[in-house]
């Protein structure tokens, strides 16, 4: 990675880190909206794997140390599902060239499946405030994140296409 890589991705991490406090400070659920998830897959399809799973194994640590969101439970499973997102994005627009919209459904897929895998493995250690069936039934948490996910296909692909328009080629 040289430096100008290197900035970007420190700019999406603070990004990540930013957004969420700005959603709660105006009162705006982050369950509802997934904030946190936008930088890294923009991260995911415009530096690519390496960069987008970085930004996301470091968000919900430091956003949790920073502001305790996420709650402490949930920081390993968001680690391992923004990580996949970043990985899952990045390999299929950069590296494999799909479709943008293609790649951002795969990895959001991706990224939940993981999340309910780590509800799982977690929930054999410590109480969780919900198992996977919860996380994937009528009200849970896959349905309140719906307007985030619409909000991710409609916002994320514009703004991808915007900043590889005007961003000069990264070494």
């Amino acid at each position: 990675m040289n430096p100008q890589r290197i900035a970007h991705t420190a700019l999406y991490l603070a990004i990540a880190l930013v957004l969420p406090i700005g959603f709660h400070q105006f009162g705006i659920a982050g369950r509802i909206f997934l904030p946190m998830h936008i930088p890294v897959l923009v991260c995911g399809l415009v530096l690519g794997p390496f960069p987008a799973v970085l930004v996301g194994l470091m968000a919900p640590l430091l956003s949790h140390l920073m502001t305790s969101m996420p709650p402490g439970y949930a920081v390993p499973l968001m680690t391992l599902e923004l990580a996949l997102y970043g990985l899952i994005a990045g390999l299929t627009y950069t590296k494999m060239k799909m479709n943008i919209y293609v790649s951002l459904i795969i990895a959001m897929i991706a990224g939940r499946l993981m999340f309910a895998l780590g509800l799982v493995i977690l929930g054999l250690f410590m109480a969780l405030p919900y198992g996977p069936l919860q996380f994937f039934a009528a009200g849970g948490a896959v349905l309140t994140g719906l307007p985030g996910i619409a909000i991710q296909l409609i916002l994320i692909p514009p703004v991808v296409v915007a900043i590889k328009r005007t961003m000069r080629p990264l070494q």
